[in-house]
């Protein structure tokens, strides 16, 4: 069984042996923090859509609201989690334990920093690009293990390798966070060799050993055999990050659908009132009256804010009941998964409304298509440049990639890997602007 004086850890990757002086009171968790919200890759999910496209007249939820809403969130699990815990283990009061809620929000800071331009359309057109595309001869000529991780390419394990992978000019470690920040991102603990069956996994064989050492130093389960692929259980604390996700991600789609009016006012208040018995129900409409909100967005604002609580709630009393199974490595399915009936179904039916009319929908779409041909435009004249370095027109390629990606590297599977790299670090903006000039679409004016 795993253990919670185990689990927290304020060690550093990149740092392990080293006391830096310290001139202010914040702990080593808030530094994670700090670092990320300071960070360029945190600032550019600005400009990356969530899923709907950038805002028009009207403003709806990119990556980096959504990823601040999720931490917000987070936090509260994490606080209330730990709250109850401590209260049934005393001897954890006083230690790092307390910190969990931090951990949690920065955690859900980092869950969609790897993710590429064009939300999972950009993910599909990096695999597909390898599997069914141009990359496909590609295969003969790099190390199978590598090509199962470009080909199942995947925003969980890129957020993990960005954090921890030394690029030129930075230091090692990457962003050198704390052992236990790092352990709560990776929702997939597993090499692309023993993806589920909907292609997840947690790291690229580049960062393998870096997942590993931290692993071991907070005492994950291993769960694989001498010979098998790479494959732990989950750090506890990334129940809780999934959970923010979960919550946020479906709740705050109906809120921008309704925005949107992709779904009407009385949909979304009989979706958002389903997660709560008729009493309930009572008790928030006099609320709302009381409180005198009259304007329809701003009720559904309210009761948004309801769900979200009652949610958050829910996961709580999930975590704590089952804390023995998720330590054990034997905790099966999401928190959200185990949530009272009647919660579970509205949640439910809110994810089958999301993926019939509003995934579906012809903005969402329009979005998906432009942004899967951009993706497929720049990897093809890309990884071309650097199959064929020789070239003219490689070279200038080449040469407008940044300097801290490995581009011009000795052996082709760096190359590679320099050009998923830059492409995936785009924003949804700086992707079409790329593609438009190297298309001749567009000439920049002097």
């Amino acid at each position: 069984m795993m253990n919670w004086q185990q689990l927290i850890s304020n060690k550093r990757l990149g740092q392990e042996h080293r006391h830096p002086e310290r001139h202010d009171d914040r702990t080593e968790f808030k530094r994670d923090y700090d670092r990320l919200i300071f960070s360029a890759p945190f600032r550019r999910l600005q400009n990356k859509t969530q899923v709907f496209p950038l805002p028009g007249s009207i403003f709806v939820h990119n990556r980096l609201t959504h990823s601040l809403e999720v931490a917000s969130v987070g936090m509260s699990l994490g606080n209330d989690v730990a709250q109850q815990l401590i209260r049934k283990y005393p001897a954890l009061r006083d230690t790092l334990f307390q910190e969990i809620g931090q951990i949690v929000a920065t955690a859900c800071l980092a869950h969609d920093l790897g993710n590429p331009p064009f939300g999972h359309s950009g993910e599909k057109a990096i695999q597909a690009f390898f599997t069914e595309g141009a990359g496909c001869p590609l295969q003969r000529e790099v190390d199978p293990q590598f090509w199962s991780d470009i080909t199942h390419f995947e925003g969980n394990a890129n957020a993990f390798r960005l954090l921890t992978h030394q690029f030129k000019g930075r230091r090692p470690g990457g962003f050198v966070m704390t052992y236990s920040t790092l352990a709560s991102i990776v929702k997939y603990p597993f090499s692309s060799s023993a993806a589920s069956k909907k292609g997840k996994f947690g790291f690229f064989t580049t960062e393998k050993d870096d997942y590993r050492r931290i692993a071991e130093e907070l005492g994950i389960i291993c769960l694989s055999e001498i010979g098998e692929p790479l494959r732990y259980a989950r750090h506890p604390l990334v129940y809780l990050v999934e959970a923010a996700d979960d919550i946020c991600y479906e709740i705050m789609d109906i809120e921008d659908a309704h925005k949107l009016k992709i779904i009407s006012y009385e949909e979304t208040m009989k979706l958002l009132m389903g997660f709560f018995d008729e009493e309930n129900q009572q008790h928030i409409q006099q609320r709302i009256i009381e409180e005198g909100v009259t304007d329809n967005n701003e009720k559904v604002v309210y009761l948004r804010a309801c769900v979200i609580g009652k949610l958050e709630n829910e996961c709580v009393r999930v975590f704590v009941e089952h804390e023995e199974e998720i330590l054990n490595g034997t905790f099966q399915g999401s928190l959200i998964d185990h949530i009272s009936s009647l919660q579970h179904d509205a949640y439910e039916i809110c994810s089958k409304l999301s993926l019939k009319r509003i995934y579906k929908s012809k903005p969402v779409l329009d979005v998906e298509l432009s942004g899967y041909q951009i993706m497929q435009t720049l990897l093809e004249q890309f990884i071309g440049a650097v199959v064929h370095p020789e070239r003219f027109y490689s070279k200038h390629l080449i040469s407008r990639v940044s300097s801290q990606y490995d581009i011009d590297a000795p052996d082709l599977e760096t190359r590679i890997m320099a050009v998923i790299d830059y492409i995936s670090g785009m924003t949804d903006v700086y992707a079409l602007d790329v593609y438009q000039k190297i298309s001749g679409i567009s000439l920049p004016i002097v």
